[in-house]
């Protein structure tokens, strides 16, 4: 890996064609394969693009879902198998793309090194040698895809069951085995034992005589415990996981988990401590598997990378993750939404992305799936949902159906953002005799569910003209909070160079560190938890209130070690980064001092 960074999985669509703009430079990026609509409309564009026959599969057909997904992937891997061989015959002219691959690299790297030496003092013979390596070390980015776990609706053809290899989940899991990609499926929002056990079907998942993987299994996980756990299950099955994608839990984009209140540091800490045991304990269960299926042993001992991702803003936390916690790399996700080079975002939430502040960003409970959710306050879709709430009709028309989950009005799963999901819980709600304070908040937090489906695809569509006429044209976006403090677009070398602290885009900003940030976050969530358990008591949610403020407490003890053991000209905790720390801290001690739990 060329790169000590990936970009994360953003969205439905704002990384559905990342590959095909940064793959060609060594970068690894992931799409989400959770539409195949949106899939398919994106394969027609681009092979109408780039003059690529296009056969289109309808949703009528036979394993629709699973050839879709199947067909966009291998275009994608052709498509930049031809911007490989187009840059490895081009002359390294500063202007080129050949020159650009080399000039994004990080300094350290090996083929950086070289690529400078042939750029000052390689005359002749020894350039035309030293050129032909350096193309020859040349690597395209991985396609890796995102698959969430608890995106799994059954589907029905006339009210008859098809089975559960065509829940969505194991349907797209099929259609990425099916391609010819040479990358990874990252399982993100836990354990689906149906789909994990759906892994063993394909052999792609096995080990090679060489002992490297056709296709590897990532999981994206909030928490050591989780990922020890979910990995145990696949070991058991004889499926390696390759890597560990450890995100924070609410400093992230998209869906977020609160992880009862553990803290990256710690988090990250306890995986560090644990590495060669996790290892040990996983390769042990994973050789019995293997053997118990080919009376073999694995014929190498597999990688088993470790890195994370959430809230990283500047060169030195990049670094200081890498180094300090022996990560592998790194993810940078939401910060590419302002690199036009790299994702698919339209031109007014480009605009809006750019004149947002802290305040546009927030935790909500705006995602059907019943799990929080980071939003932005100035989407065109949040301002919709909002106008239909003031209007008296809230919800949206459920048109994709992926988020289909619930039963408690109908034999049939719908979607908790339906306009009939919403209007028969209000209508409930309303004759549950509430006090007025209780039955708007409920009634609240039932119309804040917002249609995803829908509006995570919209500014892809907008970008390419693809929208058609009657659709929805107001926009979601998921950012991370970290995103405040990028102001403007960005190119992709700019962006790059910042990770890489060749030069600073963030310089003057005054922008807490990714941990400080995490933390204010928590103690935020923890506060709205304790304010809804005044409001409604349960014992349940007291004894989580309780466990997460215990946890965040031991979370203070952790970085007051930290500070005091990581080097003092380290920007992350200088004077200013301890004194905001300090605040935090005081402020979730008067939250604590000033509100009563009951235990």
């Amino acid at each position: 890996m060329n790169h000590t960074f990936h970009i994360p999985v953003l969205g439905l669509g704002y990384s559905i064609d990342t590959p095909l703009k940064v793959a060609r430079y060594g970068i690894s990026s992931v799409v989400s394969i959770v539409d195949d609509e949106l899939i398919e409309r994106m394969r027609a564009h681009i092979s109408e693009t780039h003059k690529e026959p296009y056969q289109p599969i309808l949703k009528t057909d036979t394993d629709a879902r699973a050839k879709r997904i199947t067909n966009y992937l291998n275009l994608l891997n052709k498509l930049v198998t031809a911007q490989i061989s187009a840059l490895k015959v081009q002359d390294f002219d500063k202007e080129s793309d050949l020159c650009k691959y080399f000039d994004l690299l990080p300094e350290d790297n090996e083929w950086k090194y070289s690529y400078n030496l042939l750029l000052k003092t390689c005359p002749g013979y020894e350039k035309k040698a030293l050129e032909e390596k350096l193309k020859n070390s040349i690597k395209p980015g991985r396609i890796d895809v995102n698959i969430m776990s608890k995106v799994d609706k059954a589907n029905y053809i006339k009210g008859t069951y098809l089975g559960d290899e065509n829940t969505d989940a194991l349907a797209a899991l099929r259609g990425f085995a099916n391609s010819n990609l040479n990358s990874s499926v990252v399982i993100s929002a836990g354990l689906n034992p149906r789909l994990f056990s759906y892994l063993e079907e394909f052999h792609d998942f096995q080990p090679l005589e060489d002992g490297t993987f056709p296709k590897q299994i990532i999981l994206k996980v909030s928490d050591y415990r989780s990922a020890l756990i979910q990995a145990k299950v696949l070991a058991k099955k004889g499926l390696w996981v390759s890597e560990f994608r450890v995100e924070s839990g609410l400093n992230c984009g998209g869906h977020a988990f609160a992880t009862d209140g553990f803290l990256l540091g710690p988090i990250l800490q306890e995986f560090k401590d644990n590495k060669v045991a996790m290892y040990n304990e996983l390769f042990q269960l994973y050789s019995q598997a293997y053997f118990n299926k080919t009376s073999t042993q694995p014929p190498s001992i597999p990688a088993h990378k470790i890195t994370a991702q959430g809230g990283i803003g500047t060169a030195e936390e990049h670094q200081f993750l890498l180094n300090y916690y022996e990560l592998d790399a790194a993810g940078w996700g939401s910060p590419f939404l302002l690199v036009p080079e790299a994702t698919c975002v339209d031109e007014k939430t480009l605009n809006d992305l750019e004149t947002s502040n802290e305040q546009d960003y927030y935790i909500s409970n705006a995602s059907p799936l019943g799990i929080l959710f980071n939003n932005f306050k100035k989407s065109s879709a949040e301002i919709q949902r909002q106008e239909r709430v003031d209007s008296g009709k809230p919800g949206s028309p459920c048109t994709k159906k992926y988020l289909c989950t619930n039963t408690e009005f109908t034999t049939e799963p719908i979607c908790t953002a339906s306009i009939k999901y919403q209007h028969l819980k209000i209508k409930q709600l309303e004759g549950a005799g509430l006090s007025p304070t209780m039955l708007k908040s409920k009634i609240a937090l039932v119309t804040e569910k917002l249609c995803l489906c829908v509006g995570l695809c919209t500014s892809a569509y907008k970008k390419y003209d693809l929208l058609k006429s009657k659709e929805n044209h107001a926009v979601s976006i998921c950012p991370g909070p970290n995103l405040a403090y990028f102001d403007q677009q960005y190119t992709l070398k700019q962006m790059i160079d910042h990770i890489y602290g060749r030069n600073n885009i963030l310089n003057g900003k005054d922008r807490p560190n990714l941990f400080n940030k995490e933390f204010a976050l928590y103690v935020d969530y923890l506060k709205k938890e304790m304010d809804g358990l005044v409001l409604e008591f349960s014992e349940k949610k007291s004894k989580y209130v309780n466990k997460f403020q215990n946890q965040l407490n031991n979370g203070i003890e952790y970085y007051k070690t930290l500070m005091a053991n990581v080097d003092p000209m380290l920007t992350l905790w200088n004077k200013e980064q301890i004194n905001k720390f300090e605040a935090i801290a005081e402020g979730l001690k008067q939250l604590l001092k000033n509100t009563t739990v009951v235990s």
